[in-house]
């Protein structure tokens, strides 16, 4: 049984997903909980949770927490999963008998792993459907590694069959079964009934003395019940990390992917494995990215943008056919269509670059919004403004937008010209049409089509640098 969301998705609703995430990863060596190192820009838990995402609801799905758990829900926060807490982690079997109270709505269940980013909706699907199909009580997603080592391995009943024997921990592998490259994921479906009838029948009969979801498929098979596997296609997918080292391949090997996915789409990237492209970000076909740039969070970059090396954009909007020139910093900002930004730029958080505007070497734009046309070609700083349409902003423009206490904010009108090297000391509006004389510091409102100077009157007095001259050798001589 299915149900349609709004934009024709198809969500199933006869199962839930669990997503165990209560563990500490202490071979990472790192106070930070496992789930919520990251690669690709995200931790990796957001990556299973959004992968379990494009199969259920969101409250369907259910994180197992338990190391600082309050940190781990924080941060997935944005997603509206429910979560259910493992105080006391016991093992993997511990942790899903602590979870099935939660789930005893639901006729199956799908179990994941918060450790394994690389998971596709795709591969999760195809789990679902064979355990549908089979109609098992348990079914196992396995995969076939080049390097099986270290892995539990798959017995299946014969060659070719669906049904499992056995899981067989690495060091308990006879010669006849070092052979076997298929291994267990650690992702399983399960129908919910035989986890509450058979759950409670696992032993901590082991070196740590926990209780292990692997056991249930020997649990499952003494009594009787059908236990079957299907491979994943990429076994890459399944693949968890236990070092900082193998968490840097694991991020690489999704840039990659991410790099491989745009290209194919129609962007080109000069040297993908210089940049560092986030898994949510989005490029528009025929945009250009120039070596060695950061493209990280949710940016989206439109169609014939040309982004160049070391620029760094995070979660921006960048419109078409925009110039994003040399080591320019972006956050959380909007670039219009047709902009020309840097070299040496910076856009902080909340700026609103509008169309056609130039924003030139060593500019800053703070919580700003530029109207289309907008010049603004050097040395600027630009806090807490308005500006409107075909406004020119001279080099060395600031606006001083803090008192010391608080914020306060800049509105210039459409087609003023900002002198070089002016101070806007705000509160202050500089109605449309207005001049702002070159080297004034403008504490007042202007009003349209005046011209504001404030400044100190040039006094020259001739021959002052002579006789200052004459003094000084005098001295020296005397």
């Amino acid at each position: 049984m299915s149900k349609k969301h709004a934009g024709g998705q198809q969500k199933e609703a006869n199962v839930a997903v669990v997503i165990m995430a209560a563990g500490k990863g202490t071979r990472l060596k790192s106070r930070k909980p496992k789930v919520l190192h990251e690669v690709g820009g995200r931790t990796l838990l957001s990556h299973v949770i959004a992968a379990a995402s494009g199969v259920v609801d969101a409250k369907q799905i259910f994180t197992i927490v338990g190391h600082e758990a309050e940190r781990v829900q924080n941060a997935v926060a944005e997603f509206g999963t429910r979560f259910v807490e493992q105080p006391e982690q016991r093992g993997t079997g511990h942790a899903i008998q602590t979870a099935l109270k939660s789930i005893t709505d639901y006729e199956n269940v799908l179990v994941l792993s918060g450790d394994v980013p690389l998971i596709r909706t795709e591969t999760i699907e195809q789990l679902w459907r064979f355990h549908q199909k089979e109609d098992a009580a348990m079914t196992i997603l396995t995969a076939a590694p080049e390097n099986p080592n270290g892995y539990g391995r798959v017995v299946r009943r014969r060659a070719g069959s669906a049904e499992v024997e056995s899981i067989v921990e690495d060091e308990a592998l006879t010669s006849a079964q070092r052979s076997i490259k298929e291994i267990n994921s650690g992702i399983y479906a399960f129908k919910t009934s035989a986890l509450e009838q058979y759950l409670g029948g696992l032993k901590a009969n082991n070196a740590r003395g926990e209780l292990y979801l692997t056991d249930m498929a020997g649990v499952l098979r003494a009594a009787g019940e059908r236990v079957v596997a299907v491979q994943a296609e990429d076994a890459a997918e399944v693949l968890g990390a236990n070092t900082l080292a193998e968490l840097a391949a694991l991020d690489a090997r999704m840039r990659a992917t991410t790099a491989n996915r745009l290209m194919a789409a129609g962007v080109t990237i000069f040297r993908p494995d210089t940049c560092v492209i986030d898994a949510g970000v989005e490029v528009e076909a025929d945009a250009i990215i120039e070596p060695f740039v950061q493209l990280l969070g949710r940016t989206k970059i439109g169609a014939e943008t040309r982004v160049r090396s070391f620029s760094v954009i995070e979660n921006c909007t960048v419109g078409e056919r925009v110039i994003i020139r040399q080591s320019c910093v972006l956050a959380d900002s909007s670039v219009g269509d047709g902009a020309d930004i840097g070299p040496f730029a910076r856009l902080r958080p909340g700026s609103e670059i509008g169309e056609d505007v130039h924003i030139g070497n060593f500019v800053e734009v703070k919580k700003s919004k530029l109207h289309a046309g907008v010049k603004a070609g050097h040395l600027a700083y630009l806090g807490d403004s308005e500006i409107g349409a075909g406004t020119n902003i001279g080099a060395g423009v600031i606006t001083c937008n803090y008192d010391g206490v608080h914020k306060h904010a800049t509105r210039i009108g459409k087609g003023v010209f900002v002198g070089s090297d002016s101070t806007l000391v705000a509160p202050i509006a500089i109605d449309d049409g207005a001049y702002i004389g070159a080297g004034s510091c403008i504490t007042k409102d202007v009003p349209a089509g005046a011209l504001a100077v404030g400044r100190g009157r040039q006094v020259t007095k001739e021959g002052w640098a002579e006789a200052r001259r004459a003094r000084r050798k005098a001295q020296e001589q005397g």
